[in-house]
């Protein structure tokens, strides 16, 4: 579960005072006052959603850190715990629909839960110093927070408990799940199980494509006046095929790390593209299966490359999986891109030499 609200805040339930303050704020905090917030999302925060799956601020897409009331609390109502990124705080004050309970978001300066709790953000000094500052204690009876499964790796919950006097509960990975969670206090093996499903898969690739879009414009255009329309439609391809036909067939490639998985899609994808010039009848063979070999070896390269940006948006592999992946793929994936951007200035060369 995530949530969050930003910085021209599209999330209607935020005073505009609030804006972007908590950004600065690190020894002199104002005083926490508990704000009132609803469940309903309106078109403005889904059209923020939107935007933010594409990029648009998507840093300063956060809500302020504070205490939030949803509903009509009590001090027996109880108390959530989320990160300050929009889509998590909104992903879980819609799901709460109906609960009178307090939701108390951390500073994880934009970042939602599990990434923030990776990252150390949403982490047990920020906990403990979040629920001493909103004065929880003289809010609540009891003394139990919930707070997203996800958030685990980064709290340590005796130490919080002993600090502050409140005993973490972790609910279930997902938000849609509270309302379940909350008639026993206990996560099933159901809540506690990831889905990363086609849906979840297919959000996440706007971002990567966006930030791809620009330099893979440049490539193929310079590509297009060097080698030709095909070696431009190459270099969209591969970007497409890293950035976009990865998470859609991401459980179906084999193999376990995202970088040999991008490596045998890309392989595969490049494969029609050097058939292609490997059958060229207007040049001899041997600078054919060049041409063919640049494309074997630069497409997957790129791909898996691209692939392996995605370890951050899935908990498929962990924080030490993705320090694996980086440092025993990306000098092979270097060395082979290498290879096929030298062969590619060696055939150059040699056409101009009129060798070939």
């Amino acid at each position: 579960m995530e949530n969050d609200k930003t910085a021209d805040s599209t999330c209607s339930c935020a005073p505009k005072s609030d804006k972007l303050s908590f950004i600065t704020f690190t020894h002199d905090i104002p005083a926490c006052e508990i704000l009132t917030i609803t469940s309903t999302l309106t078109l403005k925060d889904r059209f923020g959603h939107f935007l933010a799956r594409w990029g648009v601020n998507r840093m300063g897409y956060i809500v302020k850190p504070n205490l939030y009331k949803l509903g009509n609390p009590d001090a027996d109502s109880p108390v959530f715990v989320s990160a300050n990124y929009t889509m998590s705080f909104d992903a879980l004050r819609s799901a709460l629909a109906g609960i009178d309970c307090y939701i108390l978001v951390l500073d994880t300066k934009g970042i939602n839960v599990w990434c923030a709790a990776g990252k150390g953000t949403f982490g047990t000094e920020e906990l403990v110093r979040r629920i001493s500052w909103s004065g929880l204690s003289d809010i609540v009876q009891h003394r139990t927070i919930i707070l997203p499964q996800l958030s685990a790796p980064g709290i340590s919950a005796h130490e919080v408990q002993r600090r502050s006097g409140f005993r973490v509960e972790y609910g279930p990975v997902r938000a849609n799940d509270l309302a379940e969670y909350l008639k026993t206090h206990k996560a099933t093996p159901e809540m506690r199980r990831v889905h990363f499903s086609l849906w979840n898969r297919l959000v996440l690739t706007p971002m990567e494509l966006v930030h791809a879009a620009l330099p893979t414009l440049a490539v193929a255009i310079v590509l297009y006046f060097l080698a030709g329309p095909l070696a431009a439609l190459a270099a969209i391809t591969t970007v497409l095929t890293g950035t976009v036909l990865f998470p859609v067939l991401l459980p179906f490639i084999p193999t376990h790390d995202f970088s040999t998985k991008g490596l045998i899609l890309g392989e595969i994808v490049a494969i029609p593209f050097a058939l292609t010039f490997a059958a060229d009848s207007v040049t001899s063979l041997w600078p054919n299966v060049l041409k063919a070999l640049v494309f074997l070896l630069v497409m997957p390269a790129v791909t898996a490359y691209l692939a392996l940006n995605f370890t951050g948006c899935t908990t498929f592999t962990s924080r030490t999986g993705v320090k694996k992946e980086i440092f025993r793929y990306v000098p092979f994936m270097a060395f082979i891109a290498g290879s096929g951007i030298v062969i590619s200035i060696l055939l150059g060369i040699f056409r101009l030499m009129k060798v070939i």
